[in-house]
């Protein structure tokens, strides 16, 4: 039996897309908002829509904060997409309803280190439809994808990460920006795979392939716990 992916329900994303889309792949797919289950999972992905310090709040409601933490920390395979991939950051200059200039910035998971900015003015907001995305490096998310294929776009605000080094991707909007990361098995696009055709399909297939490859491992590793 294939071993399960669990889509994470962080009551503020739209999972019926997704869940259609990794369900294709054959795998064992559910949608969960349970600590123990998403412990136990064999990769884990992470959707997000609308504003980040909601978002993170309705995270710590649930307590999945330190769940995804964990995750990441056991390298297993998990992939944030759009606003799950943002929530990955230390800070967000979306400030949700705290606004003005005297507001805190919200904090994120701080899984990677860097913020989340807006586009600047003069471009239009959100940046929504296809795209061209670019590698910076070769990696398994992307076999089989030609060198600038494109993927749906919809959000206001990107990554700035401070390492350089975990940017997997950039696309053009104004100014390059970054597009997706990779540093071991932690994986985020700021596209919508589930909504970006035979190119998203097949990017969400390679991730299957990356938790297939690994899945072993850590069910030995859970074994002997």
């Amino acid at each position: 039996m294939k071993p399960s992916v669990v889509i994470v329900d962080s009551g503020s994303a739209n999972l019926r897309s997704i869940y259609r889309a990794v369900e294709k792949t054959g795998f064992r797919v559910q949608v969960s908002a349970s600590s123990a289950v998403i412990s136990r999972a064999a990769g884990i992905i992470f959707p997000g829509v609308g504003a980040f310090e909601q978002a993170m709040e309705l995270l710590r409601q649930r307590g999945l904060a330190g769940s995804l933490k964990e995750a990441v920390l056991e390298g297993r395979p998990f992939l944030g997409i759009c606003l799950g991939l943002q929530l990955l950051f230390s800070e967000s200059e979306e400030r949700g309803s705290r606004e003005g200039q005297d507001a805190p910035q919200p904090g994120g998971l701080s899984i990677l280190r860097g913020r989340v900015k807006r586009f600047p003015p003069g471009l239009p907001v959100p940046h929504v439809g296809w795209n061209r995305v670019f590698l910076k490096r070769p990696h398994p998310l992307f076999d089989g994808l030609p060198e600038g294929s494109y993927f749906y776009f919809t959000h206001s605000y990107y990554i700035q990460p401070l390492d350089e080094g975990v940017v997997l991707t950039v696309t053009e909007y104004g100014r390059p920006f970054a597009s997706s990361v990779a540093r071991g098995n932690l994986l985020g696009v700021q596209f919508h795979p589930e909504k970006s055709g035979p190119a998203g399909l097949r990017l969400l297939a390679n991730f299957i392939r990356i938790v297939d490859s690994q899945a072993e491992v850590f069910s030995e590793l859970r074994e002997g716990e």
